[in-house]
């Protein structure tokens, strides 16, 4: 038998907020399958931090908790622990809203919403766009944090940040579509018991493959007999989605025309930016209304004919004249074909200049000589915000929170997780895109309302592949909400924070009865 000292979950303790100052006997926590029969899984007490903040004009005390959460299969034994991080105002009402937040990846711990946009610190950049990515950086108090209107919960799926497979866990146990839902589900089925919180408004935020976990999770904190077998009856208010990945893996994803149709407006949308093009005076929101209305119109339809073989010569000139003024670029850039990949526009729109644009966020550039293909390190966005984020939160960890641990907190890490990763669903139909979920979700809970969120210069997971998904299942548009911001992938970067915040606050007022 596998014993387990789980301090942690047998000792009262409050989970307030804040970031879980960890554990220091965490480092005894035996990782993926290392535990054998007759050794012990020790999960060490949570430690505790209490600080305080200013968050729109309100001065909030509150205390922030590091820790690990130990989950056991049907036979009680060990098989993972979750790492996270929470945040909790201090002498608040059991009734007060509770917000649980996670990245995507598969792979991604929660570090970049945590140090983003949505904990009490955030990371500090010499720029908001464009920083340099040399040391030194730090963490600041976050004047845009939403733990004025709810208590915060960060969490690192198995696999991410400290979060490991323990005991008798399996990869296969954790790593999937499915597999992954049901982690995080029975995570914040033992924090809303263990910190009393069964009857507080709850709600889920979720970015980039995030978005997808955040769609499928009502599935299972509901539970049934044909998907956990578990029920746990649990449902939530709101849901956030940044960033949003719905036509992923797993699905069926989009026909060649549609992708490309919808890829046109980021790519407009980084010419307008950089300038590429005449914008007459057009706003960002009504120049991509504009462009999107040609995309899924008229170039959708060219290129469903030039699929077909049936678009003539004239007509071909005409859409290419229409893609160089939307997009900067000539018109024999866009022929024969009238596509063009997001990657090699970002290659192409800024070369005149020596520049390649982010395709995570097209604002960011760097110089096109060089560049070593790697998809983070060289891309011209990540490459430059990723080393401050990771370098601020670990002065939080050690210098704010009193988190000491001699192992490393895996800011994504894509080595055995991507390889192994189940993309099969279970009871649901073939190819069902994860915005179908979202509606199952809301047609079981008339009272759940979401929030979708876009950056217009996200050429990874784009504004209008978000839309066209969400229309698709039939997500009811009365208890929607589209918001698009001036920004990237990481939506809350470049002097839209607030706005954003304030829309998530304007969703929990809304959702709160």
């Amino acid at each position: 038998m596998i014993m387990v000292t789980d301090r942690a979950l047998r000792t009262p303790t409050v989970w307030f907020g804040g970031v879980f100052a960890a554990l220091a006997l965490l480092g005894s926590v035996l990782c993926a399958g290392q535990a054998l029969a007759g050794e012990t899984v020790q999960v060490a007490a949570p430690v505790v931090t209490r600080h305080e903040t200013t968050i729109r004009g309100q001065r909030i005390a509150y205390t922030a908790t590091a820790g690990e959460t130990l989950l056991r299969n049907d036979r009680d034994e060990p098989i993972a622990t979750i790492y996270s991080f929470a945040y909790v105002k201090a002498g608040a009402e059991p009734g007060r809203p509770v917000m649980f937040v996670f990245n995507g990846g598969p792979g991604s711990s929660s570090i970049w919403l945590h140090m983003g946009v949505v904990g009490p610190r955030r990371v500090q950049l010499d720029h908001e766009v464009n920083p340099s990515n040399v040391p030194p950086f730090g963490p600041t108090d976050n004047p845009d944090s939403l733990l004025d209107v709810a208590d915060l919960v960060f969490i690192d799926p198995v696999g991410t940040g400290f979060s490991r497979i323990v005991g008798v866990g399996k990869p296969e146990d954790f790593y999937g579509i499915d597999e992954d839902a049901e982690s995080v589900a029975q995570f914040i089925e033992l924090w809303l018991t263990r910190n009393g919180r069964w009857n507080a408004p709850k709600y889920l935020m979720g970015e980039s493959y995030g978005s997808a976990r955040a769609a499928l999770l009502p599935r299972a904190l509901m539970g049934g007999p044909t998907y956990s077998g578990v029920m746990r009856g649990i449902t939530v208010n709101g849901i956030v989605l940044l960033g949003s990945s719905l036509n992923g893996a797993g699905t069926a994803g989009l026909s060649p025309s549609l992708g490309a149709a919808l890829n046109l407006p980021a790519m407009a949308a980084t010419a307008w930016v950089h300038q590429k093009i005449d914008r007459r005076g057009r706003t960002i929101e009504a120049f991509d209304a504009e462009v999107h209305g040609f995309a899924t119109t008229d170039y959708l339809a060219a290129l469903d004919q030039a699929a077909a073989g049936t678009l003539d010569d004239a007509q071909r000139t005409a859409i290419a004249a229409r893609l160089s003024a939307y997009t900067g670029l000539p018109a024999s850039a866009w022929l024969p074909s009238l596509t063009m990949s997001p990657k090699a526009y970002s290659q192409q729109v800024l070369a005149d200049e020596g520049l390649t644009v982010g395709l995570y966020d097209s604002r960011y550039t760097l110089p096109s000589a060089h560049d070593g293909g790697e998809p983070v390190a060289d891309d011209p966005a990540m490459g430059r915000y990723v080393p401050g984020f990771v370098a601020a939160f670990h002065a939080m960890l050690t210098e704010d929170l009193k988190v000491q641990e001699d192992r490393p907190y895996g800011a994504i890490v894509w080595r055995n997780l991507l390889s192994a990763w189940n993309w099969k669903r279970t009871g649901v139909p073939e190819g069902q895109s994860f915005a179908g979920d979202l509606a199952t979700a809301m047609r079981r809970n008339g009272d759940l309302k979401v929030l979708v969120a876009s950056g217009y210069f996200d050429m990874v997971t784009t504004p209008a592949a978000a839309q066209d998904a969400l229309v698709k299942a039939g997500v009811p548009a009365d208890r929607l909400t589209i918001r698009n911001y001036e920004s990237g992938h990481m939506l809350y970067l470049g002097d839209t924070a607030a706005a954003f915040s304030d829309d998530v606050r304007a969703l929990i007022r809304d959702g709160r009865r």
